[in-house]
């Protein structure tokens, strides 16, 4: 029996301890986010002690991100992951133990924070850099598809509720005790996982300038600092990277204020509705998501992948207009649905892109890029969308940013020439079934050489 496109990675023993460990990260992700803001509550702080600690998480990731490419691409992915779980595992399972025995303070928890921002920074290059290695080109849609089904759904919905169910029954010291387990079981699974050369050994040693390598070799600051430059200076020369990350980070712009910020009040506001509701807009965005990578994923990657993903963005924006048309949660909850399938199903096309186009030694610095575009963009648009919403009205910033991403993106695709450029460089290959058909067989001979010894 032929295995569903979307599971064919877990065929594979190596990337099943590879998302063992994303899940159990993300569940401890998603603990995490309830868990901190509960601590904080129950040692008497309040907003302005949440702001501090997310600040500091914030600034961690900001500051690691850019390095933490060029590192992925020096050393090795996966002793960089087991690093920041194993850091992880220890900072939250520090501030678990001085919760549970009365000691804790603000600044204990902003130090924690900011550390895990450090080690958030680290982790997607590294994870995005490993993936190729772990599984074949052909499987990386899937791959991805998994990644940002599981997003949503572990640290959206499901490490949430359970730190609210450990909350309730015991304190935010005991889920903040389970979050740091999920370091623990991460940091194993990741151990499964074989060893892979660095990037640059895969590349031969060949890379960058042989001035940055000369460099590199006596200041091993200086070379990272020369290896984040490159990684610019690639997206630079790249007509199909520069347009994509040039839309996005305005798409982010428009789009990210408006629905983190102004959302609730058009619930409040608006519709009349309060937590319960504003939870379940939030839940229909996240499971919009899963669908959609998960859709994506059990497809074969698109021809056009760089026009199908660019107008799954600009298009998957347009139901964010309905925020200021309607006073229906129901309606909001099928826009809020429609933009999480649109915007996760395109991620999962661009992470495979990335993995596949890019060059090997490279590839941890632009997804570094990729990330730092999008934490850079999201505290500006958050900070621009309160004062937009007050001077221009609800209805007006939410026409802007369901309207103003689909003119940018196809001025995007136009200006980057992208349609030719997918043509150029096809990834969907002809003889991709055959590859598909050729693996299933080899599967199933091997069941019946198992079956024939038993």
């Amino acid at each position: 029996m032929s295995t569903p496109r979307a599971l064919r990675p877990l065929r594979n023993p190596a990337y099943r301890w590879l998302a063992a460990a994303l899940v159990s990260s993300l569940v401890g992700s998603g603990i995490w986010m309830v868990a901190l803001v509960w601590q904080i509550v129950a040692i008497g702080g309040g907003a302005a002690e949440l702001s501090l600690v997310a600040g500091a998480s914030a600034i961690g990731m900001l500051l690691t991100t850019l390095l933490g490419g060029a590192l992925a691409d020096r050393i090795s992915q996966r002793r960089i992951l087991l690093v920041v779980e194993v850091v992880r595992a220890a900072s939250v399972g520090f501030v678990a133990l001085t919760s549970l025995t009365g000691g804790l303070a603000v600044w204990q928890l902003t130090a924690v924070a900011f550390v895990g921002g450090v080690m958030a920074g680290l982790y997607y290059p590294a994870y995005s850099a490993l993936l190729p290695s772990v599984v074949p080109e052909d499987q990386l849609l899937a791959a991805n598809g998994f990644e940002g089904m599981a997003r949503p759904v572990l640290m959206q919905a499901g490490g949430p509720a359970l730190a609210s169910g450990l909350i309730a029954i015991s304190s935010p010291g005991a889920a903040l005790a389970v979050t740091a387990l999920t370091g623990v079981v991460a940091a194993v699974c990741i151990l499964k996982v074989p060893e892979t050369p660095a990037r640059v050994e895969q590349a031969g040693g060949e890379q960058g300038s042989p001035e940055s390598a000369t460099v590199g070799q006596r200041h091993p600051a200086i070379a990272l600092l020369l290896d984040v430059r490159e990684g610019f200076v690639y997206m630079v020369r790249t007509p199909w990277l520069l347009g994509t990350l040039t839309f996005a980070s305005l798409l982010i712009l428009l789009i990210m204020g408006p629905f983190e910020v102004l959302v609730p009040f058009v619930i409040k506001d608006t519709a009349g509705g309060g937590p319960e509701e504003h939870a379940l807009i939030l839940a229909a965005f996240g499971i919009g998501g899963a669908v959609g990578s998960m859709v994506v994923a059990s497809l074969k990657l698109p021809r056009r992948y760089l026009t199908v993903m660019n107008l799954l963005w600009a298009f998957g924006c347009l139901p964010l207009a309905v925020f200021g048309l309607t006073d229906r949660i129901w309606v909001m909850a099928i826009a809020a649905f429609a933009v999480g399938a649109a915007f996760n199903g395109g991620v999962v096309i661009w992470g495979t892109l990335l993995q596949r186009r890019v060059p090997a030694h490279m590839l941890g610095r632009v997804s570094s890029l990729d990330f730092f575009v999008s934490l850079a963009f999201m505290p500006v648009s958050m900070a621009f969308a309160g004062p937009a919403g007050e001077s221009l009205g609800l209805p007006v910033v939410f026409l802007i940013a369901g309207i103003a991403p689909l003119v940018i993106g196809i001025v995007a695709i136009i200006a980057a020439r992208m349609t030719r450029d997918e043509v150029a460089h096809p990834l969907a290959s002809d003889d991709e079934e055959a590859l598909e058909a050729a693996d299933e067989e080899a599967l199933d001979a091997t069941r019946d050489e198992a079956f024939a010894v038993a």
